[in-house]
């Protein structure tokens, strides 16, 4: 499988912001990619009170974009995440994926808000206008069974787990850690959720902008079963291409079976005893 990671700058123009993405998906399909996949909020500058003015509902002016995109040139995409505006007037954080004819296959709310306040560092809210998902999302491609969560969902060991016990075998992260966090977390967690799980993982970022507001670590990477950084951008716009070979993850799987020594019967005991 052929992924094609898009670290893009993001633009205070929903519209400018779509030119942009489809110019890079027709060079990713130039390139014979299978997958493309882009950071977090890519349509909005990551900031709480932007996502209320930029969110859209499900099938609104973005999500039609992004199924013709993804029909046009052929390609799985995974377009980041956009504000998403449900029937009931709350807003969350959503992740779309639309396969090769433009259908969308799957959809990810945001979980785990980034709530948090680092001392000398990064003090962030995303609570204060967004509304968590509850679902864990596993869809199915030609490829086999992907995961799907959203930036600060990866932290959570579980999440990951219960992931690969619904079978996927790659998991894909739209995510924007900060300047704060990047540096400290970014490499370590990726590597340790790729390792713990045996998995193929893509991490993809906005590029850095250090304008005002939030910004973005960048480092877009992709890791493998093994837990070794095959790929990995820099700060500035860039496109990742890589190749996944996929039979990696059966054979690190049968070769190390970290998965199958669970000791499922201490953890149910474990229950129990609660």
């Amino acid at each position: 499988m052929r992924a094609a990671q898009l670290q893009l700058p993001v633009f205070d123009e929903i519209t400018k912001n779509l030119t942009q993405l489809e110019n890079y998906i027709q060079k990713a399909a130039a390139q014979q990619a299978d997958i493309v996949t882009a950071g977090e909020m890519f349509s909005c500058p990551y900031e709480t009170s932007n996502f209320p003015k930029y969110a859209e509902k499900e099938g609104g002016r973005t999500y039609q974009a992004l199924s013709d995109l993804a029909r046009r040139y052929g390609v799985y995409l995974s377009a980041g995440s956009v504000p998403e505006l449900s029937e009931d007037g709350k807003v969350y954080n959503t992740a779309y994926i639309f396969d090769r004819q433009g259908r969308k296959i799957a959809k990810h709310r945001k979980m785990h808000l980034f709530d948090i306040q680092v001392e000398g560092g990064q003090c962030f809210k995303e609570s204060d206008t967004l509304t968590a998902g509850d679902r864990v999302t596993v869809f199915d491609t030609e490829f086999g069974k992907m995961g799907l969560c959203i930036c600060y969902d990866f932290r959570f060991p579980e999440l990951a787990r219960l992931m690969v016990q619904q079978g996927a075998r790659v998991i894909l992260v739209p995510a924007a850690f900060n300047m704060t966090t990047g540096p400290a977390h970014w490499e370590i967690m990726f590597r340790c959720r790729a390792l713990d799980n045996q998995v193929f993982v893509l991490g993809t970022s906005p590029s850095r902008d250090e304008g005002p507001g939030y910004t973005a670590w960048g480092h877009s990477l992709l890791v493998s079963p093994w837990g070794q950084v095959l790929a990995e951008a820099q700060e500035k716009p860039a496109m990742l291409i890589n190749d996944l070979d996929l039979t990696q993850v059966d054979q690190i799987r049968s070769q190390l079976p970290l998965l199958a020594h669970r000791r499922l019967d201490l953890y149910e005991l474990r229950e129990k005893e609660r």
